[in-house]
């Protein structure tokens, strides 16, 4: 399975970017697809994800209201509509998928939040 990433870069605070990722190469039942951040200095955390049968997503309590995620199951693609954006969201964003008893990563990609 590939993960390809696209979206992110540059943008000043207050600002908007849509980063979206797409899954291809051995179908699998997804469970659910989702995106996490890595900041300079700091540890990969969870972003938000979204479950691939009800839709259903979770979003981190830092990003909640301004963070919306999607999916289209057709296309097997996640977007993240980031809203009201703030330097510390400035990372690197990972793209990841869970199927049964396995988990895929994205290459990242980044997002630069200007103040």
């Amino acid at each position: 399975v590939q993960l390809q990433a696209s979206g992110g870069g540059l943008v000043q605070a207050g600002g908007s970017l849509r980063i979206s990722c797409a899954a291809s190469g051995r179908s699998f039942r997804f469970y659910s697809m989702g995106w996490f951040r890595q900041a300079p200095g700091k540890e990969r955390e969870f972003v938000a994800a979204i479950s691939w049968s009800d839709g259903s997503t979770n979003v981190a309590d830092s990003v909640k209201g301004r963070f919306t995620i999607s999916r289209d199951n057709a296309k097997n693609s996640v977007t993240l509509q980031m809203n009201s954006l703030q330097p510390e969201d400035t990372a690197v964003y990972y793209c990841r998928l869970l199927v049964t008893g396995r988990e895929y990563w994205g290459q990242g990609t980044l997002v630069t939040v200007s103040s």
